[in-house]
C-alpha cells in the first residue's frame, strides 16, 4: 500500500535541538544534536510507518509578508529583536543555526525530497501535497494548525509530536472531535475564533475552546457564526454579539491566515510524488553522504535512516 509521509521539518529539528543533549558534537566540536536528532526521528518514524514516499517540507518563508500584512502580530514574538532593516528573521539559537545547513546537505545527499515554496510556510507545502495525494498520508508535526488537514475518508492523519516523537499521537477525525468538539473540517474556524498566542492570533475576546466549539456546533462555520451575530433573532447572547462585532476586522482576514494553502505551484514535484521509489534511489550521492557522515560524526544516525528506508540490509 502506498503511503506518503510529510515532515514539518523545522518543527522536528527544533524539537531535536531542545530535546537531544548538546553534548553530541562533531569531531571539530560543532554541535550536531539537531542533525542527529532529526535523522533519528526520521529513522524511527519510517520504521514504524513504512512510508513508500517521504517528503521534508521546508519553510522557505516562516513568516510570509502576505500573512503579516493581514495580521501584523502574526508570529511577531518570534522575530529577532534587531535586524537592521533586513527582512524579519526568526529567533534561532546560534547552536541550532549552524546545524541547519548541515541538515540541508545531509538530506540532499540522502536523496530525501526537500520541498519549499518562496513566500509560503512548510504547512502550506504539506497542505498542497496532502490534498488529493491518491494514497494514505501521515503528516508529522507539533503544530495543531495542521489538524485542519485530517480527512478520514482520504486517509490523511496527523502524527502530533507535542509530547515527543516517541510519544506522538495519531490524530484522526475522531480524535479531533473528542478533543475539541469540532470536526477536522471546522478546525480552522475553531482556531480562528479562539485564537492562538503561539502564532500571534488574538482570536475573539472571551471565546475559548468550549465557546468556539459550541458556536460551530450550532452555526456550522465562521460565516454562520457571523451571520447569527448580525441576526437579532438568533440565540447568541448580547455579550457574544458584541464581541463578534468588535472582532469584525480580525475575522475578515484571519481565515486566510489560518487556512493552510492547498494549491501551491510545486514546480518539479510531480504527481508521482518524490520519495522512496525506483525513480529516486537512496542515497542520492553516496560519496557526499560518506564525507558528511565522517565530517560531522553522523554515521550511526545516517545508517539508521538508510536501514529504516529499506536501502541497507
Amino acid at each position: 500500500m502506498a503511503r506518503l509521509m510529510l515532515l514539518d521539518t523545522a518543527s522536528l529539528y527544533f524539537r531535536a535541538f531542545f530535546g537531544v543533549p548538546d553534548s553530541l558534537r562533531a569531531p571539530d566540536g560543532t554541535p550536531v544534536n539537531a542533525v542527529r536528532g532529526l535523522l533519528d526521528f526520521i529513522a524511527r518514524l519510517a520504521t514504524d510507518y513504512q512510508p513508500t514516499h517521504l517528503v521534508c517540507a521546508w519553510d522557505n518563508d516562516w513568516r510570509p509578508d502576505w500573512r503579516v500584512e493581514l495580521i501584523p502580530t502574526y508570529k511577531a514574538h518570534r522575530v529577532e529583536a534587531e535586524h537592521d532593516g533586513a527582512p524579519d528573521a526568526e529567533e534561532v539559537p546560534d547552536a541550532l543555526a549552524v546545524q541547519v545547513p548541515v541538515i540541508q546537505q545531509v538530506l540532499a545527499a540522502l536523496g530525501i525530497a526537500v520541498v519549499g515554496v518562496d513566500g509560503y510556510e512548510a504547512d502550506d507545502v504539506i497542505g498542497t501535497l496532502a490534498t488529493d495525494a491518491g494514497m494514505a498520508v501521515e503528516v508529522v508535526t507539533g503544530d495543531r494548525d495542521l489538524f485542519q488537514l485530517v480527512d478520514d475518508d482520504a486517509q490523511v492523519r496527523v502524527l502530533y509530536t507535542a509530547r515527543g516523537v516517541g510519544k506522538h499521537e495519531r490524530v484522526s477525525g475522531a480524535v479531533v472531535r473528542d478533543k475539541y468538539g469540532v470536526t477536522a473540517a471546522q478546525y480552522a474556524d475553531f482556531a480562528t475564533l479562539r485564537g492562538d498566542p503561539s502564532d500571534g492570533l488574538p482570536g475573539v475576546r472571551g471565546v475559548g475552546d468550549k465557546t468556539a466549539a459550541n458556536l460551530l456546533a450550532t452555526y456550522a462555520d465562521l460565516a454562520g457564526v457571523r451571520a447569527a451575530a448580525a441576526d437579532p433573532g438568533s440565540a447568541l447572547t448580547p455579550a457574544q454579539r458584541t464581541r463578534i462585532a468588535e472582532a469584525a476586522d480580525y475575522l475578515d482576514v484571519a481565515p486566510k491566515v489560518v487556512a493552510v494553502a492547498r494549491d501551491l505551484p510545486l514546480g518539479g514535484v510531480d504527481s508521482a510524488r518524490p520519495g522512496l521509489d525506483a525513480d529516486h534511489p537512496l542515497p542520492a550521492d553516496e560519496a557526499t553522504l560518506r564525507e558528511l557522515s565522517e565530517r560531522w560524526g553522523l554515521a550511526g544516525s545516517v545508517d539508521r535512516v538508510l536501514v529504516a528506508l529499506g536501502t541497507r540490509p
